[in-house]
């Protein structure tokens, strides 16, 4: 029972994580929190549903069409609402509010287009085939979602760690004005992580349509909530943490509505949260920073 859940759990986290990255790439590189995620989020979940309902595609299409979405719309958002702030001095919160308009805008574009209902995808576009591995059942689409989520996080972490691109995004990432003085075109690092971070929302957004085979305009509010629980569970800004606080959040949703019950979910898991940052205030990877008077 307890290693069913965890596969269960495994694949819901996976999903959490992989939305977090992105959040966390923005937020670690730009210094912005954009509330406007979730809205890419639910974009692209619509864009793999309009691939495989209108052109018939199969699920990679699907998916590096929700991505392409996803990314083209992120980058927009960054051209549109926060680059302008970027040319000058501007307040925290500025970033944050922009991005809420940016959100409520698509929403209700989405809304006017889509309307309010439920959509879902074909019943047959993944084969619903059971695989049995030690006692523990797996459907297929739970593979998908395990493998293509942990294929994107470490193509992303090998992109960092060992390219000339990562190379200019963490020099960007600990000082943008003296990396532009060694000569690194930090506007396009920025446009380039807000473009690869909500590519990185797209495919959370299809993969978590075809898990849940629901799919509507306002699917992006919840996982924006958990997004920011995760980056602040893991460390703001700290990749490691988003990965491991996106698997913590999915283990304890999961197991909580299979030993409690759905009720709890909620609770158990912000209420996890709230226990962890009580003994790790700057979360698990963060650092605590000394106010100085």
């Amino acid at each position: 029972m307890f290693l069913q859940q965890f596969a269960n759990a495994l694949a819901l986290g996976s999903v959490y994580a992989l939305f977090a990255l992105g959040f966390t790439l923005i937020f670690g590189v730009l210094e912005v929190i954009t509330l406007a995620h979730g809205a890419v989020f639910m974009v692209g979940a619509f864009a793999g549903l309009v691939a495989v309902t209108k052109a018939d595609v199969g699920f990679g299409t699907a998916l590096l069409l929700g991505m392409l979405a996803g990314g083209l719309l992120g980058w927009l958002i960054d051209l549109v609402a926060v680059r302008p702030l970027r040319k000058r001095k501007f307040h925290h919160l500025a970033p944050m509010i922009a991005t809420i308009g940016c959100a409520t805008f698509i929403t209700s574009m989405a809304q006017g287009i889509f309307g309010a209902e439920v959509y879902r995808f074909p019943f047959d576009f993944v084969p619903a085939t059971v695989f049995t591995l030690g006692g523990v059942q797996l459907t297929l689409v739970q593979l998908l979602i395990i493998g293509v989520s942990f294929s994107l996080m470490l193509i992303i972490l090998f992109l960092l760690q060992k390219t000339k691109w990562g190379l200019a995004v963490r020099a960007v990432a600990e000082n943008p004005r003296t990396a532009n003085l060694l000569g690194i075109p930090v506007e396009k690092v920025f446009q380039g992580i807000s473009f690869a971070a909500s590519a990185l929302g797209g495919a959370a957004g299809v993969l978590t349509g075809i898990n849940f085979n629901a799919i509507h305009t306002f699917m992006g509010g919840p996982i924006l909530h958990r997004g920011i629980a995760v980056i602040i569970l893991g460390g703001m800004g700290d990749i490691r943490g988003a990965l491991l606080g996106g698997l913590i959040l999915g283990f304890s949703e999961v197991l909580s509505v299979a030993y409690l019950s759905s009720d709890f979910r909620d609770a158990v898991s912000f209420g996890l949260l709230f226990l962890i940052l009580l003994i790790r205030p700057a979360g698990i990877f963060g650092k605590t920073a000394e106010r100085k008077g």
